[in-house]
């Protein structure tokens, strides 16, 4: 055989997309692998999500674009064992409404509206059974998925909204601990030694959502801008109850209606994703763009793949 023919044979084997850890994305298990078969569909970001996942049920081999991958899970594309994704469904929205039925109405209550107040104490109940409960929920499903990120993000809000929910219940004393009358709550708030310890609090959520920043840079803006905004939202929260402790009020007042102020903005951006994942579940003729970041910085294993090529 002339080396000719040799390379037009070798060329009928088509070349299938790397992600993670370079292995490939696309799996052919139809017609003995073969690369021209009827049931093969690529999937890129003009298919909605509904359409993604039946055509994922129905075709033989897939393949599937990162941008489409990153907007169904917020989350880089990475190479998971198993077909759990077409199993379940997507967890990502549950966690999402748990997270911003919480944070909406704390962030309207940091900046006074109506004369809300107090902490927003008020939201006691919904701190546990959406903040807590449905994103922790949401956050084993993202486990039980492969999606590492959301997992760990959905994870530590849930931890977060129960610990907060915590601190507000009379019965957990973390108030009453700073009060020389244990049956004074108030004068448990009041304390130095209280508002430090939740200030400290906050500044560790602040650090957390910091590394949570860079990490979205590969997901998407709106994805991005919540993190930079709750940055900015601990960072204001923290430094209010520290100027109390210095005496001043009318400082701290500014700082907590500026950290109620970038919640709220994180609550803009969260509420955003979470109509256009539901818009998309639900097949709509429209989208709404999230800003797509998968292609923004390379992963190590796709530089890795790319040098093997």
């Amino acid at each position: 055989m002339s080396r000719n023919a040799t390379l037009k044979n070798e060329n009928l084997t088509a070349p299938t997309p790397h992600v993670g850890n370079g292995e490939t994305l696309e799996k052919d298990f139809s017609r003995n692998g073969n690369p021209y078969n009827d049931s093969h569909q690529h999937l890129d970001s003009g298919h909605d999500s509904q359409t993604a996942l039946r055509k994922i049920r129905t075709a033989g081999s897939i393949s599937i674009s990162p941008e489409l991958f990153e907007k169904l899970y917020l989350s880089p594309q990475t190479n998971v064992h198993g077909d759990l994704r077409k199993t379940f469904g997507n967890p990502t929205p549950l966690a999402l409404i748990g997270f911003l039925l919480s944070l909406t109405p704390l962030s309207w209550a940091l900046m006074g509206w109506r004369g809300a107040g107090n902490s927003g104490a008020s939201g006691t109940g919904t701190y546990f059974f959406f903040g807590g409960l449905l994103m922790i929920l949401g956050s084993l499903g993202e486990w039980i998925i492969g999606n590492t990120f959301p997992f760990v993000v959905f994870g530590s809000f849930g931890a977060f909204w129960l610990g907060f929910a915590a601190t507000l219940v009379p019965e957990y004393n973390a108030f009453g601990a700073y009060s020389t009358d244990p049956s004074n709550i108030a004068e448990g708030l009041n304390t130095v030694g209280f508002r430090s310890g939740f200030a400290f609090f906050f500044v560790s959520m602040g650090i957390m959502c910091l590394i949570y920043l860079v990490c979205s840079l590969r997901t998407n803006v709106c994805f991005f801008m919540i993190f930079f905004t709750l940055v900015l939202a601990f960072a204001m929260l923290a430094g209010a109850y520290l100027q109390l402790n210095n005496g001043n009020t009318v400082l701290a007042t500014r700082l907590q209606t500026a950290g109620g102020a970038f919640a709220f903005c994180t609550c803009i951006f969260g509420w955003w994703i979470f109509a256009a994942i539901m818009l998309a579940s639900l097949d709509f003729p429209f989208a709404l763009p999230v800003g797509d970041l998968s292609g923004f910085i390379k992963g190590a294993s796709e530089k890795d793949a790319d040098k093997t090529v």
